[in-house]
């Protein structure tokens, strides 16, 4: 599901007399529940779809995001700094900053994060070689939120 449409439903959702809101596409299903002033989402990738929707969503519980540190691929992790959209490009039609097997050096340009309108460069804190890329274009990330493993 497109960002914008699923922060224009939650606003929605925030804004009106509605508790709970699920919304079934192709793409997933999402989940919104309003109470006690604070608004919970949950995304349910589609069992069609390859890749898991769900870490476009804030995790709802502590146990899958224990499970995903768990599993991430030995080397240093590149950390989300901030919450906000992460972008591999500095606009929709231009090359990616790195592709995995780049050579990086500390300081360069992984990618760029939106948070409130703002795009926020991201550098390599470590010099290396970009291993993985683990987060989708486009996606919302969580701050501490791995995003390359540098090896």
């Amino acid at each position: 599901m497109d960002l914008r449409k699923l922060k224009t439903l939650i606003d929605l959702v925030s804004e009106s007399n509605v508790s709970e809101l699920e919304i079934t596409e192709a793409e997933g299903k999402v989940r919104i529940v309003k109470g006690g002033g604070a608004i919970v989402q949950q995304l349910v990738a589609a069992p069609m779809m390859a890749q898991p929707m769900a870490a476009a969503a804030p995790a709802v519980a502590a146990a899958p995001a224990a499970e995903a540190a768990a599993a991430l691929p030995a080397g240093h992790s590149v950390k989300s700094p901030m919450v906000g959209t992460f972008y591999r490009a500095a606009s929709p039609g231009a090359k990616a900053f790195v592709e995995i097997g780049a050579q990086v050096k500390e300081g360069e340009t992984l990618c760029i994060i939106e948070a409130m309108k703002i795009l926020n460069e991201i550098e390599a804190d470590k010099s290396g070689t970009v291993t993985r890329v683990l987060a989708e274009n486009g996606q919302a990330v969580e701050y501490g939120q791995p995003l390359f493993v540098i090896e």
